[in-house]
């Protein structure tokens, strides 16, 4: 029997135009020589539940994860620093733009900005509740000292517009290589995810932020939602023609799985007008 060992790459990112893709996945691929898959999102809360769907994909299995999805104005703006040390509640340590962290989930690397709802999701399901803020000066300044990078490539992770490109696959290159990285571990901090839309499928399904344990999901309780009551089904299948309907559906991890709203063999999202974001209950 021959045993394949490799690796995977995974991109979930807002800059998702063709360019911006193109550039993130050679960029990567030139650095790790696997394939990369790419996911294009809206915003934080659609990236919080595309990274948990990674994950489970992955199944802990060697790879890696990149996630940015950061705010570009108010705070995310923010050009204050201080040394490693910060609370990532606080302004500081916003150099340009919102701060890194990395952490893993069995061998896989998972490298993502944390301000929003980026991190909520993995809180929620308790897939780390630590992550290691990353100081991008400070990093550049060590690799450089050690020869690992030239100084003109540092320079452009501390000031570019495109720190998916420029900074993002480097750090995770750096730390999957095992070279010296300046962080600091702290808990995670994201807010709780709001009870909401965070995805709509190309069927018009709607997958929701809550789990069964949220609403003490039972086959044909009817459960009272901002449009409507519905009632509960554990299978898409057995929901009637036409109806609409709460079930457990595919994304999710391990046994923790998401609720979807859906209508058999029609849109849910068509129907209750519902797109990511849409607040649920």
């Amino acid at each position: 029997m021959v045993t394949i060992v490799s690796m995977f790459l995974t991109i979930i990112n807002d800059s998702r135009d063709q360019n911006a893709f193109g550039r993130q996945a050679t960029r990567a691929m030139s650095l790790f020589g696997c394939a990369v898959a790419t996911v294009g999102v809206a915003d934080d809360l659609e990236a919080a539940g595309n990274l948990v769907d990674a994950l489970d994909a992955a199944e802990e299995r060697e790879g890696v994860v990149l996630v940015n999805v950061a705010p570009r104005q108010k705070n995310g703006k923010k050009l204050d620093h201080g040394s490693v040390g910060f609370s990532t509640t606080e302004v500081a340590h916003k150099e340009n733009g919102s701060p890194f962290g990395y952490f893993y989930y069995g061998k896989t690397l998972v490298v993502s900005s944390i301000d929003g709802v980026t991190l909520s999701l993995i809180k929620k399901l308790g897939i780390t509740d630590r992550i290691n803020v990353l100081d991008i000066a400070a990093t550049g300044k060590a690799l450089a000292e050690r020869g690992v990078v030239n100084s003109a490539i540092v320079e452009r992770m501390k000031t570019t517009q495109f720190r998916s490109y420029e900074f993002l696959p480097r750090v995770a290159h750096w730390i999957v290589s095992g070279q010296p990285v300046v962080s600091v571990e702290q808990p995670v901090e994201a807010p709780d995810a709001p009870k909401a839309v965070w995805w709509v499928d190309s069927f018009g399904n709607v997958k929701t932020t809550l789990s069964s344990d949220d609403i003490s999901f039972a086959d044909g309780k009817e459960v009272q939602t901002l449009f409507g009551s519905l009632p509960c089904f554990t299978s898409l299948k057995d929901v009637p023609d036409g109806a609409a309907a709460i079930v457990i559906g595919s994304s999710g991890i391990s046994n923790k799985r998401f609720l979807e709203i859906v209508v058999q063999g029609q849109s849910a999202s068509e129907r209750f007008g519902l797109v990511s974001g849409s607040k649920v209950c």
